[in-house]
This record gives C-alpha cells, sequence and structure tokens, in this order.
C-alpha cells in the first residue's frame, strides 16, 4: 500500500482514539483513559515512532485483539 494510506489510517486512528479517551473520560474510567490516550500518542501520524514493521505488525495485532474484546465486554454490560 502506499505511504499516505498508512499516513490515513495513523491519523483516523489518533481520532478514534482521542474520542474514546474523551468517553473514558465523561464516565471517569482512568485507566481506559491511560490506555486510549496512550494509543493515540503511539498511532499519531506527526512524529513517527519507529518499531520496526515487525513490532508494528504485534502491537497492530494487540490493539486489534483488545478493541474486538472492548466491544464484547462494553456490550455486555450494557445488556446485564
Amino acid at each position: 500500500m502506499p505511504y499516505g494510506f498508512y499516513q490515513f489510517v495513523r491519523f483516523v486512528a489518533l481520532i478514534g482514539f482521542g474520542i474514546l479517551a474523551y468517553k473514558a473520560n465523561e464516565a471517569n474510567k482512568n485507566t481506559e483513559l491511560i490506555i486510549y490516550g496512550g494509543l493515540a500518542l503511539l498511532f499519531q501520524p506527526f512524529f513517527k515512532i519507529a518499531l520496526g514493521r515487525e513490532m508494528w505488525n504485534i502491537v497492530d495485532v494487540i490493539v486489534g485483539i483488545g478493541l474486538i474484546g472492548s466491544l464484547f465486554i462494553n456490550r455486555e454490560k450494557s445488556q446485564s
């Protein structure tokens, strides 16, 4: 994929994690606020964090699994 695509994905991730951090702050969930804020800083497109391709792949998979897991956890909490 072209480099511009990855820049776009990082920008969207920054906005998404920023929104999640804001909502966690409103709900007084400090642990989630720190996690989402850290992820927003990690994925921000302005100052590239060089982790290497393999490490970024690992980070991407862990973050993806964590986000999918948080969807299921939040869904169960809202239905209870």
